[in-house]
Order: structure tokens, then C-alpha cells, then sequence
């Protein structure tokens, strides 16, 4: 995401009174946004309170992320995990994999989170255990494959997450003026909408988030 879809003072507001962030959370934002290239990627406060209030009500066993960023997003997501249960993050940036460890450890979380570095497209079929919340928030050419890939993989009644579906609004404009990322959230949101094994929710939250509910195999 590079801008905003709602006015700034809508956006301040909203911020003021949502729950505020962990003091591990508020670190990461700052420092993400200190020394990070393209940190505008960060899930931030009102995103992130919204993940982790979904994963709140839903108490998962097990979580998958695709893209994990610094790892803001996957500690939001980590807090409602059962006792036992876990969450794996994929990133195929190796140079972010320290800071995000730092920060899981910060949260309290590094025995309940597992990074995994490379293509999400070779990772995720190794997976066995079934998820009850997956986050697409990755390259968006192969959100329609993660989806694919992850489906049959996510217990019936789960959730699956996918970001930047609306794509600094560009999904509305006319085909040739869009982007090419843009045109791949349209061609997601379209695959999500004619699926009839999923109910689905298209929330204008921060860059558009797809919430999905598996209701049939």
C-alpha cells in the first residue's frame, strides 16, 4: 500500500480509539519505519488489532502467513493461538529474518512462531497440519496460487485473510489504467467472488482486506 484510502483525520481517529499497541509492537513499527525500506508494508496499529482481534475469536491451533514482513502481522495473529498452538510465517527476504526473530522474542513469542525462509509456493505444500487462519499478504501475481495452494489446507469454518485487495483503489479504475499488481488483485477478488465454497467479506480497512470463511471442500 502507498496511500491512504480514507482521510488522514478518519484514519487518526480510528487509530485513537482502537486499542493501543504492545509495547513490542510500537518498538517494531518505529523501528520498521526508521530503517527499512519500504516500510509503508507494515501491517501497522488498526490492521494489526484487527488481526489479532480475528485471532482472538477464532483461538487457532495453527496459523500460516504468507509474508512476513518485519513480523508485526504475525504477532498480531499469534495472540489468540491455543496453548499448544503455532504459527508459521513465510518470507523469501533472508535479510529480515533477524529483526522479525528479535521482535518475537521482544513479544514473548519465539516458541510459538516459525520462520521460514524461500518461495511460498515450494513451502506451503509441505505442510501437513491442517490451519485454521491463513494471511495472503505477499507478491500479489501469485495471490490466486497461494490460494489455490492453501485451500485444502484450511479446516472447514476457517479463515483465510488476504491484503492490499484493493490496491490504492486502482481495482476501480478502468483495466488499461491499472497496474499490473492491481490487475492481479481485480482477477483475486473476482476468483474469490465466483468461489462458492467460501463466504466472503471485502472490508475497505487500511489497503482492503478479503476475509473469507470456508464453508464447503
Amino acid at each position: 500500500m502507498t496511500k491512504l484510502l480514507i482521510p488522514k483525520e478518519l484514519d487518526k481517529y480510528a487509530a485513537e480509539y482502537t486499542s493501543p499497541e504492545t509495547k513490542a509492537l510500537a518498538a517494531l513499527n518505529r523501528e520498521t519505519n526508521m530503517k527499512v525500506p519500504m516500510s509503508v508494508m507494515l501491517s501497522g496499529h488498526i490492521q494489526g488489532a484487527f488481526l489479532q482481534m480475528v485471532s482472538h475469536m477464532v483461538k487457532p491451533k495453527q496459523v500460516l502467513e504468507i509474508g512476513t514482513f518485519t513480523g508485526y502481522s504475525a504477532i498480531c495473529l499469534a495472540q489468540g493461538l491455543q496453548k499448544d498452538g503455532h504459527l508459521h510465517t513465510i518470507d523469501i527476504n533472508e535479510e529480515l529474518e533477524d529483526i522479525c526473530f528479535r521482535y518475537f522474542c521482544e513479544a514473548g513469542l519465539e516458541g510459538k512462531i516459525t520462520q521460514h525462509i524461500g518461495d511460498a509456493a515450494e513451502i506451503i505444500p509441505s505442510f501437513t497440519e491442517p490451519f485454521d487462519i491463513v494471511f495472503i499478504d505477499a507478491d500479489k501475481q501469485n495471490y490466486g496460487l497461494y490460494y489455490d495452494l492453501v485451500f485444502d489446507k484450511v479446516v472447514m469454518g476457517g479463515i483465510i485473510l488476504a491484503d492490499n485487495v484493493l490496491f490504492d483503489g486502482e481495482v476501480v479504475l478502468p483495466e488499461e489504467e491499472q497496474g499490473k499488481n492491481a490487475r492481479a488483485m481485480h482477477a483475486f477478488n473476482n476468483k474469490v467472488k465466483d468461489d462458492h465454497r467460501v463466504e466472503q467479506l471485502l472490508l475497505p480497512l487500511r489497503d482492503g482486506i478479503m476475509m473469507m470463511r470456508k464453508v464447503a471442500s
